[in-house]
């Protein structure tokens, strides 16, 4: 893909294989704020799930047209009851994510082009893919209801806690272009870890399959030019 300087462009431009001329950035600024969600050993069901609250910060930045990279840190709260009544087993969980992924824009925008020939995109769907690290530190004790301030916690599973897990989200969005300068996403990822921890009940429920969990989210994106 070609480069090249243009005289009273501040910005340098680059070419796709169309030859249309686009600028790489803005650097964008993110804030969001939702819920997080459990799946594993104790349930699968969203009806058995104490969502708790999620927020997030980050930065964006478009490589190309259509395509951008990004990088977010977020704290969040799980938790759930078992789907074993016998059991009686039940979390929560309050934690730390750091990522960086790629977002995709299937549809065509012509404000990402620095000679646009329409108006700019309105709406624009995407989809989200990448790799981080997380920080989780789950308690969990007998029960059906969330923690109260006198729930006695069960001894953990491990004596690490905190302890990190490698996480690798999928998700979707929508963003919607509020003004030249900031846009309102609606967001939805799922987390596949490396841990089946999570929950700090992987012994007691005897399951070989990892944990994860969900985020779901409002954010604000906000660029410097």
């Amino acid at each position: 893909m070609g480069a090249a300087q243009s005289g009273p462009e501040r910005r340098r431009r680059y070419y796709n294989s169309q030859a249309r001329p686009y600028h790489r950035g803005p650097v964008r600024l993110t804030a969001g704020l939702g819920a997080g969600f459990y799946n594993g050993d104790l349930t699968s069901s969203l009806g058995n799930n104490f969502p708790g609250i999620s927020g997030s910060l980050g930065v964006l930045y478009q490589l190309w047209p259509h395509l951008l990279i990004g990088s977010e840190l977020s704290a969040f709260q799980i938790g759930a009851k078992d789907d074993l009544p016998e059991r009686n087993l039940a979390f929560r969980a309050r934690n730390g994510s750091g990522e960086v992924f790629f977002r995709y824009e299937p549809f065509h925008d012509e404000a990402e082009y620095a000679d646009p020939r329409g108006p700019g995109a309105i709406v624009k769907p995407y989809l989200k893919a990448g790799v981080g690290l997380l920080l989780y530190n789950p308690k969990s004790y007998y029960g059906t209801t969330r923690p109260e301030t006198y729930t006695t916690f069960l001894q953990p599973e491990r004596n690490d806690y905190p302890a990190m897990a490698i996480v690798a989200p999928v998700g979707l969005g929508v963003t919607v272009r509020l003004t030249r300068t900031l846009n309102a996403t609606a967001e939805a990822a799922y987390y596949f870890t490396t841990t089946d921890h999570l929950d700090d009940v992987s012994a007691r429920a005897n399951s070989a399959a990892n944990d994860g969990y969900a985020r779901a989210e409002l954010k604000l994106e906000y660029a410097f030019w």
